[in-house]
């Protein structure tokens, strides 16, 4: 029998070899996966991305947004961790009877926090299976990779239980209440005998040892790559603004293709997101489009970008030892192509021709992997991103896809063709002559002075007007409002008058980059022509692009949006509400005011500071808010699938029975107002602009 423990020790090692250079096989595709990408500009401010780390992986802020689900990996994940020093313990004790890590008096201690965390990660694998297959959590896969994965953890949990049950009656040990577990699971087995125990022993030993290298090699090839790449991806993630796009360059001649047609026209950082993807569905629960029936499902949108990163890096990089895959895609890729393209990226590499090895897969990433249909329901709304536990950015993706199309392709919904061609022509989306647009003026009767910056250089603020506040009747109701409170609050302001164009917003997020450099140019020209320093909007849209956007091509000036601004005049005591206003108010939070710009507190405190209102909170409020519909260029297309997103949140709304809705952006106000009156409740029910609601207060 002397002979027996030698085989162990060979066994074991030839395993950890095998198993070893498996994982370190897969990581090293993965990496040459990502490395297809084009090379990213990552700011390098080390504190920053520490910082991110810190919160974002060992505090995870981002899980415990969702505090159920967020405490339970809180458990996997410092359970995985303290449990690594037990493993290392447990493999010892199969290689040398009796081993114990050298921790002396304190060994005891060591042991209860051992079975006590495992006790602990158990609890939280089964409370995951029955939040996924009892509780049937509508975000949550049901398949088989899911529950291979709780089975996994289950039994590698169990067997490190049971090894150390049967060891303690393999040393004759007594029960222990440092060991509380493991002694009452060795009661029921207390007379099978030492060379039994010892058996048993090595069964459950190396069973956890097998379990935990097929658990190592199954997580590059699943959703749980997330262990190794989420903290990748919160390092290398965009420090910019949330949601500011990466700007393309025209200028470079060389360029043929503008946004991304291909996986490989992601950048290195963007690719890394795919594999940092859980797949816990928490974009898509919280997606306007997907929650009222489009066809675009973030977390699939992710998922399907992985695994045809996956194919056509396979078949790119084809030439590599034979190895097992336990991988399941889930894109609408022929696997057939995946094989033959492997096969010619083989007869090409054998010719000499690397260059070609990346044209040998034929499958396209818009119109076999990712729909149009799926680009186009996008409303950049952000609530993906301020979900995702890994911080994962799916908007940039998108209005890539969407620039490839636009720019390259020139594709796109009619009505965003007929927005473009409008805005090229008359500066609004319309296309309503732009010589009408200081109308609006007419309707303040001429007891508010209005001037133009052609008439005037006297002024603090440069009021940008934009589109939806000249041309649209709704709105230039917020317009004057708010022209109003400036008067009462002795603020000098001007405005562009007919010069003023469109932000540029729209183009932008439709994918119209040229368009929205160009007009970011032109208006960059105007401020500085006319000294503009400050610049005060009621647009949330021109608030985000002008002072998160514009300074790259060269914006000198303060930006703010109208609350920020009423909310500062009602604290100095230059606005004064006396007048009651009796309403029950529900805010909504615009996308692009809040999550975008994190600015949820100041229009609440405007309401606040109004006699009379009472403000109820809806379900989805504050970062949770879901969208009107508007954003991405949305305002200008019609919905062709499943509910209208305004209605939806307009159901939110109406649920909490407000005598009105409030918002601070002229597009929701419109989306909402049409909702309302879809709903048949624009007679109890009305919808206006926080600075409407405090000028009635004056």
């Amino acid at each position: 029998m002397d002979w027996l423990p030698l085989i162990n020790l060979i066994a074991f090692f030839l395993v950890l070899a095998y198993g070893l250079y498996l994982v370190a096989h897969l990581l090293y595709s993965r990496y040459l996966f990502i490395k297809l990408g084009k090379q990213a500009e990552v700011k390098d401010d080390f504190r920053t991305r520490l910082n991110l780390v810190i919160e974002n992986v060992f505090l995870q802020r981002k899980l415990l947004k969702d505090r159920k689900s967020g405490v339970m990996h809180v458990v996997m994940f410092y359970g995985f961790i303290i449990l690594q020093f037990g493993a290392i313990e447990l493999i010892g004790k199969g290689l040398s009877k009796g081993f114990e890590l050298p921790f002396g008096s304190a060994h005891p201690y060591f042991s209860l926090m051992q079975e006590i965390t495992t006790l602990l990660v158990l609890l939280a694998v089964a409370y995951a299976y029955y939040r996924r297959y009892i509780e049937k959590l509508a975000r949550l896969k049901r398949g088989f990779k899911s529950g291979l994965v709780l089975l996994f953890l289950s039994t590698l949990m169990a067997s490190v239980l049971l090894s150390l049950a049967f060891e303690r009656l393999w040393l004759g040990a007594e029960p222990s209440v440092f060991a509380p577990i493991s002694s009452l699971l060795a009661l029921p087995f207390a007379g099978i005998g030492t060379t039994a125990a010892a058996a048993l022993f090595y069964v459950f030993w190396w069973a956890h040892l097998l379990i935990l290298l097929a658990f190592a090699v199954y997580v590059p090839q699943s959703k749980h790559a997330h262990l190794i790449f989420a903290p990748l991806n919160v390092w290398f993630k965009k420090l910019d603004p949330p949601g500011k796009l990466t700007s393309l360059d025209f200028e470079d001649e060389s360029q043929e293709v503008f946004g991304v047609g291909r996986i490989e026209d992601f950048t290195r950082t963007q690719l890394i997101d795919l594999y940092a993807c859980v797949e816990c569905g928490r974009c898509t629960s919280m997606c306007p489009a997907a929650g009222t029936g489009k066809m675009l499902n973030p977390m699939e949108l992710i998922v399907k970008m992985r695994d045809h990163l996956t194919e056509k890096g396979a078949a790119i990089t084809s030439r590599t030892p034979w190895m097992p895959s336990f991988a399941f895609s889930h894109t609408t890729a022929n696997q057939l192509a995946v094989q033959a393209a492997g096969q010619a990226a083989d007869e090409a590499a054998a010719a000499g021709d690397a260059g070609g090895l990346a044209g040998v897969y034929d499958v396209n990433l818009i119109g076999d992997v990712i729909t149009e249909q799926e680009l186009w329901a996008c409303t950049t709304c952000r609530s993906c991103e301020d979900q995702c536990p890994v911080m994962n950015e799916h908007v940039d993706k998108i209005i890539d896809m969407r620039r490839y199309l636009v720019m390259t392709e020139g594709s796109m919904p009619q009505e965003a063709q007929r927005a473009m061609n409008n805005i090229e022509r008359q500066g609004n989306p319309w296309g309503i002559n732009r010589k009408d647009r200081t109308k609006w003026i007419e309707g303040l009767n001429g007891e508010y002075e209005v001037l133009t910056v052609q008439e005037t250089d006297d002024f603090e603020y440069l009021f940008w007007v934009g589109s939806m506040g000249s041309y649209d009747n709704r709105s230039i109701k917020i317009t004057q409002a708010f022209v109003k409170l400036m008067h009462q609050a002795n603020v000098k302001f001007a405005i562009l008058g007919n010069e003023e164009k469109n932000s540029g917003d729209t183009a932008r997020r439709i994918g119209n980059e040229f368009l929205f450099q160009q007009l970011a140019q032109e208006n960059i020209a105007l401020f500085e022509a006319y000294g503009v320093k400050k610049i005060v909007t009621c647009d949330p849209h021109a608030y985000n692009t002008f002072k998160n956007e514009y300074p790259e091509f060269g914006l000198q000036a303060e930006v703010y949006h109208h609350s920020e601004l009423l909310a500062q005049w009602l604290q100095e005591g230059r606005l004064k509400p006396r007048k009651q206003v009796n309403e029950r108010v529900t805010y909504h939070d615009s996308c692009y005011l809040g999550r975008y710009n994190e600015i949820y507190d100041l229009p609440r405190q405007i309401l606040t500071s109004i006699p009379g209102v009472e403000i109820v909170e809806m379900q989805r409020s504050g970062c949770d808010s879901m969208c009107c519909g508007a954003g991405g260029g949305m305002m200008w297309m019609e919905e062709q699938e499943g509910t209208r997103v305004n209605v939806a949140r307009s159901q939110q709304a109406l649920a909490v029975n407000p005598t009105a809705i409030a918002s601070a952006c002229p597009y929701c106000l419109t989306m909402l107002s049409d909702g309302v009156k879809m709903l048949e409740a624009e007679e109890r029910v009305k919808t206006r602009d926080i600075a409407e609601i405090l000028a009635d207060a004056l």
